[in-house]
C-alpha cells in the first residue's frame, strides 16, 4: 500500500478540482490597480480593474473591480480576499449570440482564496425587455447573504446591421 504524505495528498486533491472544474473561456485583461492602502515593504492593498468579453455574447464587454489584499499574506498568495466586487458591462458592437444559454450561465469564474471562495458572472435575459443582465457574486456568505453587484445591457439596433436579436430566442 502506497502511503501519501499529508502536503501531497493536499497537492492531489487541489490539482483534481482545477481539472474537474469548466475551463475559463478567456483570462481578464488587467486595466489598471490603484493603491488603497500603504503597507510596508510588502506589497499595499489595491483594488484592480478588469475587463472581459462575454464568451457567448458577441458585442457585450464587462468591466469588474476587485479588492486585492497585499502584506505578506497577499505576497505568498494565501490571503482570503474579501468579497466586494463591482461590476459594469456595455454593448461595444452589434450583439451577435454565438448559442444558447440558459439563466445564470456562468460567464465568468474565479477563485478567491485557497478553497472555498469563488467570484462568478452570471449573464441572463430579461425577455420582456430585451436586457442581458449580469450578477457579479462571491459565493461565501457574508452576514447571510452574499456580496453582489448586478449591471444590465439593453440590445440596441448597431450601425445599420439589420434586426436587433432578441435575447429571450436564445434560451434554452
Amino acid at each position: 500500500m502506497i502511503r501519501l504524505a499529508p502536503l501531497a495528498l493536499l497537492a492531489g486533491l487541489g490539482l483534481a478540482c482545477v481539472a474537474a472544474a469548466p475551463a475559463r473561456a478567456e483570462e481578464p485583461d488587467l486595466i489598471f490597480r490603484k493603491s488603497t492602502v500603504w503597507k510596508f515593504l510588502t506589497p499595499d492593498d489595491k483594488l484592480a480593474t478588469y475587463g472581459i468579453d462575454d464568451p457567448l455574447v458577441e458585442g457585450v464587454a464587462c468591466h469588474y473591480t476587485l479588492p486585492e489584499k497585499g502584506g505578506v499574506k497577499g505576497m505568498l498568495g494565501v490571503a482570503e480576499e474579501v468579497s466586494d466586487i463591482s461590476i459594469a458591462c456595455r454593448q461595444i458592437g452589434p450583439i451577435n449570440f454565438k448559442g444558447k444559454f440558459e439563466q445564470g450561465d456562468v460567464v465568468y469564474r474565479e477563485s478567491r482564496s485557497l478553497i472555498f471562495k469563488k467570484m462568478q458572472i452570471v449573464r441572463g435575459c430579461d425577455a420582456k425587455r430585451n436586457v442581458l443582465v449580469y450578477l457579479v457574486y462571491s459565493d461565501k456568505l457574508i452576514d447571510g447573504s452574499p456580496k453582489n453587484s448586478t449591471t444590465s445591457v439593453p440590445i440596441m439596433p448597431w450601425g445599420g446591421t439589420g434586426e436587433t436579436p432578441k435575447c429571450a430566442d436564445f434560451l434554452k
